[in-house]
């Protein structure tokens, strides 16, 4: 009973690790450039689809394959804001839900062309797949290494927003752009390589998660709700506040889903409701 309940408490870290790289993106986008992006599960597919590409036509290994998907989707992502999402920085939050939905359906379908309806198959290094044993518990390698991925992400980033020029100058340009404009601060340069990174974080994440939540068109719609319950829940923009909504949440949707199936998919939005409650900002938002 213990190794289950450790069991399920690991997948569920695993699961909400997995969340967090990919939403951090939509938190960033939605937090400190308060842009509404509903297509940021198109560019996580763009990441693990050219992950599939890269290691099922071309040979590379896996490894190698996922610092590519970030340029990849960073690189499609900084395109997409230049020549789209610029234009509707100052339209209104359901401007921006239209033009992003409409955005991930042309993703679905330009998926679908491409690559055909069916899941994509992945194949791991033999040296993630297995398990290893930890105090007499069996643990999933592949699950400790998406583990570790996330620890050094969430330390990276939170050095680059904290500690770092650029990330003074993107908190000033949220703040106020016109004042940071005054400054010196070309705010559009900062905004796009902010997206570029959002977009890049999707990407890895995209790629990680192949094997965990497979890769189809439809991806962007299947987990859109997951990546809005991370970033409702922890607080947008937020990096501290995604990642314990983030586990949370992966947490009670794996034990759900294993201890109680008949509704398992019901209680992370029973929990978000609960949550939501005492903390509408969420966990760690900015207060009105």
């Amino acid at each position: 009973m213990f190794g289950n309940l450790v069991g399920v408490l690991f997948d569920g870290l695993a699961y909400g690790s997995l969340m967090f790289v990919i939403s951090i993106g939509l938190s960033v986008t939605m937090g400190l450039m308060n842009f509404v992006n509903l297509a940021h599960g198109a560019f996580a597919m763009v990441g693990g689809y050219a992950c599939v590409i890269l290691m099922n036509r071309l040979g590379v290994p896996f490894l190698l394959t996922l610092p590519i998907a970030f340029v990849v989707s960073a690189l499609v992502g900084m395109v997409l804001e230049r020549t789209l999402y610029q234009r509707l920085y100052k339209a209104s939050a359901l401007d921006q839900v239209l033009f992003s939905i409409g955005l991930t359906f042309i993703a679905v379908a330009a998926a679908s062309y491409a690559f055909g309806p069916s899941q994509q198959p992945v194949h791991l290094p033999q040296f993630l797949i297995g398990q290893v044993r930890v105090l007499g518990i069996d643990l999933g390698i592949y699950r400790l290494f998406l583990i570790a991925v996330v620890v050094a992400i969430t330390l990276a980033l939170g050095y680059l927003l904290e500690r770092t020029r650029f990330g003074a100058q993107v908190r000033a340009s949220v703040d106020n752009q016109q004042a940071s404009a005054g400054m010196g601060i070309n705010v559009n340069r900062v905004f796009a390589v902010t997206f570029a990174l959002g977009s890049g974080l999707a990407g890895i994440g995209g790629a990680l998660g192949i094997d965990v939540l497979g890769l189809d068109p439809t991806f962007p719609l299947k987990y859109m709700v997951y990546f809005l319950l991370v970033v409702a829940v922890g607080g947008a923009g937020s990096i501290k506040g995604s990642l314990v909504a983030a586990v949370i949440l992966g947490v009670f949707d794996v034990a759900g889903k294993y201890y109680v199936p008949e509704i398992g998919a019901f209680i992370i939005y029973a929990l978000m409701v609960l949550l939501l409650i005492p903390f509408p900002a969420g966990l760690y938002g900015r207060k009105a």
